[in-house]
């Protein structure tokens, strides 16, 4: 069944969903927290190496004459690490350079951006290859009794934030393998899950379809004996005429839902059988106002054809005959006294079947539920009416076997329009 495997394909497409926002909440936070791991340590490095080369250098100036072994003091400075101290005027004192590819841009960083002192920044630069390169950065103040100079200390860090976005990347396509893997066992689980409901359905429709076919003889038993009772002369009294009568018209009311009923079984089970052939539409649609003109004229509601002309169509005549009254019948129901109903016709490239009235309306919550089967939009009026909830669900399943299109165009107190599209002959 159709409903079946929508409800599983809805099913695995939320599960698929939900494994999406959870899978990227995870690398989210994965790649956060390697970031965050990532630069802590790296910072501490470049502030460790600051401290360093700051004291060497205050030694330098404080002790000008002496010897000092620079591999000592600068020991942590590695060929990834670099540094520049530059005077109060400008001047560069002493440096250990960056690369070749960074060091312009490194010079441009120290020129143009205030680093803030003790504060460890990170920064990116993309050459005229395209290849992008990150350096991270910080300042120190070298502050003697003599003089006062400005410590910048960085290092290249490239292939680290590279190995970061790759990891990123890698989490990625193991994340949409793994929602893929999933929603693939969603699906197969959902199917599973649906067994017993599936199975449920089916018997249902069964006990409806057998049930509905075993009360069609005994309710046209009791059809023919209230006929027979009405018929006796010998019944006068006219309470037991008006109880016969109100018997009479309940029968009918219960065989027109039996009746319906067994068609809905029978289009689930796909026991109709449809015999599509060409066919005039205009006789079609005189024959069901002529049908319905009396229905009509008991509420005193105008019954008309609006640009009723000749026009052939494909189709099943009795299909299509039915589907007519349904909708004709839906229209003078739910118009009141007084009222007018048109059945008219559109012709384009498709032929288009309209039936408007200028009854109650339906508001426009109900409007998308109006051909779900059982349901009414006022269920009190719809009992005083007959009605049971499955008129247009069958009209559109009436429409689908013609290979046609149902729409709706409604506004509550003005009126209702159906309109039914098929294909020319």
């Amino acid at each position: 069944m159709e409903i079946f495997g929508r409800s599983r394909r809805q099913l695995a497409f939320a599960y698929a969903l939900i494994m999406c926002v959870f899978m990227a909440m995870i690398i989210f936070v994965v790649h956060m927290a390697m970031n965050w791991s990532m630069f802590s340590e790296q910072a501490q490095e470049l502030s460790d190496a600051a401290t360093g080369v700051a004291e060497a250098q205050i030694f330098y100036l404080q002790n000008p004459n002496a010897a000092v072994d620079e591999n000592r003091y600068y020991k942590s400075v590695n060929d990834r690490l670099f540094f520049y101290i530059f005077s109060a005027d400008g001047q560069l004192v002493r440096f250990e350079r960056a690369s070749f590819r960074l060091e312009q841009f490194v010079i441009d960083v120290i020129e143009n951006r205030n680093i803030a002192e003790g504060e460890v920044e990170v920064f990116q630069h993309t050459n005229e290859t395209g290849q992008l390169s990150t350096v991270m950065m910080t300042a120190k103040k070298i502050v003697t009794d003599n003089e006062i100079q400005t410590l910048y200390v960085g290092k290249d860090v490239t292939a680290l934030y590279s190995g970061l976005r790759k990891a990123t990347y890698a989490q990625v396509v193991l994340g949409f393998i793994a929602v893929l893997i999933g929603s693939a066992i969603g699906y197969y689980m959902a199917g599973r899950a649906l067994v017993p409901l599936k199975e449920a359905y089916e018997k249902q429709k069964q006990f409806a379809a057998d049930a509905s076919h075993e009360l069609r003889t005994p309710l046209a038993v009791v059809m023919a004996s209230a006929d027979l009772l009405l018929a006796d002369p010998s019944i006068q009294n006219p309470f037991l005429r008006q109880v016969i009568e109100d018997l009479k018209s309940e029968v009918k009311k219960m065989t027109n839902l039996v009746s319906d009923l067994l068609m809905v079984a029978r289009s689930d089970n796909n026991a109709l059988k449809v015999n599509i052939k060409r066919l005039d539409l205009l006789e079609l649609l005189e024959q069901v106002i002529r049908m319905m003109t009396p229905i009509a004229e008991k509420k005193s509601i105008l019954l008309v054809g609006d640009n009723l002309q000749r026009v052939y169509v494909k189709g099943d005549e009795d299909r299509l005959k039915q589907l007519v009254i349904i909708l004709t019948d839906n229209a003078i129901k739910y118009t009141p006294e007084g009222g007018r109903v048109e059945v008219g016709l559109i012709l384009k490239e498709r032929v288009g079947i309209t039936v408007t009235d200028n009854g109650i309306g339906i508001s426009k919550d109900d409007l998308g539920k109006i051909f779900e089967r059982f349901y009414r939009v006022d269920k009190a009026r719809s009992r005083e009416m007959g009605g049971n909830g499955l008129g247009l669900s069958i009209a559109k399943e009436l429409v689908r076997m013609n290979g046609g299109e149902i729409g709706v165009e409604s506004e509550e107190g003005e009126g209702t329009r159906f309109t039914v599209w098929l294909t020319r002959a």
